[in-house]
């Protein structure tokens, strides 16, 4: 049994399939896909939140293929990044097609947001985070901003160009970010293969990219999917106890938030001393707005010096007729998260107005918000530690999520392969039991 529909939960269940082990996947809400999931406004579809990838997710992008839907998703040719600015010109970053490290100098050479001082310091300094190795463990205990600053990142360089990719991948403000996670982000998508940052936008809603895809996907090899099925607690025996009634089981994977797992599973299974709550969590913000006329010319657009940071056209996958509706994505929302709806577009209707000239003239016939309060885990200095593997203490029970210790941040990518590593331990608890 795999608790929790989620895309740790879906990717457990898929490959335990794929492995002939018969699967029942039980969700509480009356969908999967966790929070990467649709909804309907009026006659719109909107996602939860927007969510990417890189070519260098490749387990995402594997499991996108398991479900057959790999070509719902747009990935760019080439890493290609238009940066605005208010009141100044708008920047671009896009690889040239050189050798990595080399690949994105030219781009760095001419980004207009930074002085030429701090455009060469940042090259010193990408030098010395390709030198890191992410697993080392020291580095869990710093945070990448004062690393930064001490190679001679500025305040600007930390969050005009450092900001754009560690803040939008570890959902944390750069000065806060732990420093072990932001290499490794760095390392794979910014210093390793020339196209691993080519970045990968759904063409659909997501609720049409995971969960019903993966609904059908179990259903069609065998599988049980319950959903609206409340999971009350897991036994040591192993047996989920679902509205009441115990059921058995030959393994269990707990695919749910650590907070949700630590209540979930026996005191016997869990670590002692209980380090999850250590995790804490940071909100995401996303604010959709809703134009009579097209304000952006590009799929997507970062901004700096603004509090919008990411920007993406969702006129086509949600269905709007006439004129555009971006989703504004903002990370490390702790500002806003408890702003009410007319502060936030106070603030973030000018500020567009501000970063797309088309946008001053057009009327905006709608704008609103979703919250994620418990979007990931605090990704800051000491979050390696309480990380726990998929294993727990007690046989047949295991756990996945993007929180678990994957050796990647709080992602898409990060929850495929929570829920590959518990499968295959659910394949050699089975084995060890039929050998028995």
């Amino acid at each position: 049994m795999v608790v929790g529909g989620g895309l740790a939960g879906i990717s457990a269940a898929v490959a335990l399939q794929e492995c002939g082990v018969p699967v029942t996947l039980l969700e509480a809400r009356p969908r999967l896909g966790g929070a990467t999931h649709s909804f309907r406004r009026g006659d719109l579809t909107i996602d939860n939140g927007q969510h990417v990838f890189l070519r260098c997710c490749t387990a995402y992008r594997g499991l996108l293929d398991r479900l057959g839907v790999a070509d719902r998703a747009d990935v760019q040719d080439r890493f290609d990044v238009t940066v605005l600015q208010p009141g100044g010109p708008a920047a671009r970053l896009r690889r040239a097609p050189l050798p990595s490290p080399l690949h994105l100098l030219p781009a760095l050479a001419r980004y207009a947001p930074l002085p030429v001082r701090d455009r060469l310091r940042a090259v010193r300094a990408s030098a010395a985070l390709r030198r890191l190795d992410p697993a080392d463990p020291s580095l869990d205990d710093v945070a990448a901003g004062p690393w930064l600053a001490a190679r001679g990142q500025s305040a600007l360089a930390r969050e005009a160009l450092w900001g754009l990719f560690i803040t939008a991948s570890l959902n944390a403000e750069v000065d806060e970010a732990a420093l072990g996670l932001s290499a490794l982000v760095c390392r794979r998508a910014l210093f390793g293969r020339p196209d691993a940052a080519d970045i990968g936008v759904p063409a659909v809603p997501l609720g049409d990219l995971h969960g019903g895809p993966a609904l059908r996907r179990i259903e069609a090899a065998g599988g049980e999917v319950r959903l609206r099925a409340k999971v009350e607690a897991v036994t040591a025996d192993p047996k989920v106890v679902v509205d009441g009634v115990p059921i058995a089981a030959d393994a269990v994977v707990v695919a749910v938030p650590h907070r949700a797992a630590a209540r979930l599973l026996p005191p016997e299974a869990l670590p002692d001393p209980l380090r999850w709550p250590e995790l804490d969590a940071s909100p995401i913000v996303n604010v959709h707005a809703v134009f009579d006329r097209r304000v952006l010319d590009l799929p997507f657009a970062a901004a700096v010096g603004s509090p919008v940071q990411w920007m993406f056209d969702r006129t086509g996958p949600s269905g709007l007729a006439d004129g555009q509706y971006l989703a504004v994505s903002v990370s490390a929302a702790d500002r806003w998260i408890d702003r009410p709806v007319a502060e936030l577009r106070a603030v973030f209707e000018p500020e567009l107005r501000r970063l797309l000239p088309a946008a001053r003239d057009a009327r905006l016939r709608e704008l609103f918000v979703t919250r994620e309060r418990r979007a990931t885990f605090r990704q800051r200095p000491g979050c390696g530690a309480p990380r726990p593997g998929a294993a727990t203490r007690a046989p047949g029970l295991f756990l996945a999520g993007a929180w678990t210790d994957t050796g990647w941040p709080d992602t898409m990518e990060g929850a495929v392969r929570s829920g590959l590593a518990a499968a295959r331990l659910v394949r050699r608890h089975l084995e060890g039991v039929r050998d028995r």
